[in-house]
């Protein structure tokens, strides 16, 4: 079966993040919960990407150092056009190995987390927060060259590492493609594939009001309008193992599910990053 290969040093997977960063990105999240905490869908998006970065390292750190089970690269496509999101000594570069990640955060900021006191309250407690990415929202949404930049990038990786966990890709976008229609660029992207199966290609839609998400759909029946049915088909159908983590937390799959959230609110969107970067056969 597909999306068997062990993930290690000498055969590493990679992940690629495509992060709509248009001008529609410095809106709130639609939640009417206060969720997002004020912060725009950009900001949000930042802290949670800043988050599972610090979470991938933390994974592939061992007694003798950081593993370099993942490559890692973060897109950005918006206003100022499509290119490499990373910050600091990483800017510019497209895909980078997690040690690289784990020694150049941009910089460390100093932020306040609620803890548990035991008693039943919680408390301040200061945390260090590395950042390699940085909120930032302009300009229409190209979508459509982000899928056909990420197809020349994991080409030229897929050559190099053949027999490679395939490649993950996450969208996370809030509005429709400005450029083209991006359905063939999925296409060409989903195709590609390594000895283990076809790259993986999950989108996720932020929320811009304050209706339930639509969360890993099995068809497009529920889903309201052209450009959701649009998203859904741009999305891959979940890995078997992929499916069996969102059984064991209660979310109901089939042989059909797709790696897809319409309308994500910002718990939403930390589900999906976590589900979709959970290691599969990490050695």
């Amino acid at each position: 079966m597909p999306y068997t290969a062990e993930i290690s040093r000498t055969n590493p997977s990679c992940f690629l993040f495509l992060i709509d960063q248009s001008g529609s990105m410095q809106e709130p999240f639609g939640t009417s919960d206060g969720a997002s905490g004020g912060k725009t869908k950009a900001e949000s998006l930042a802290d949670a990407i800043n988050r599972l970065l610090q979470n991938l390292v933390i994974k592939c750190a061992k007694s003798d150092g950081i593993r370099d089970y993942y490559h890692v690269g973060v897109i950005g496509y918006g206003g100022t056009g499509v290119g490499p999101a990373f910050g600091g000594a990483l800017k510019d570069k497209e895909m980078v190995p997690v040690n690289e990640i784990a020694n150049n955060p941009t910089r460390v900021e100093q932020r306040v987390k609620k803890i548990d006191d035991g008693a039943g309250g919680l408390v301040e407690q200061k945390i260090k927060f590395p950042i390699w990415f940085d909120a930032k929202g302009e300009g229409g949404t190209p979508m459509c060259t982000a899928f056909i930049t990420a197809t020349k990038l994991l080409t030229k990786w897929l050559a190099e590492h053949p027999n490679c966990f395939p490649p993950i890709v996450i969208n996370i976008s809030d509005g429709e493609s400005s450029d083209m229609d991006p359905y063939q660029a999925a296409t060409d992207l989903m195709s590609l594939s390594s000895t283990d199966g076809e790259v993986l290609l999950f989108n996720l839609h932020l929320s811009s009001s304050s209706e339930k998400p639509i969360e890993y759909p099995n068809d497009d029946e529920k889903l309201p309008d052209d450009f959701s049915k649009l998203l859904f088909s741009m999305s891959s159908v979940l890995p078997e193992y992929m499916q069996k983590m969102l059984s064991a937390e209660g979310v109901p799959v089939t042989f059909a599910t797709r790696g897809f959230v319409f309308n994500a609110d910002l718990v939403s969107v930390i589900r999906f990053l976590d589900i979709g970067t959970r290691p599969a056969n990490l050695r």
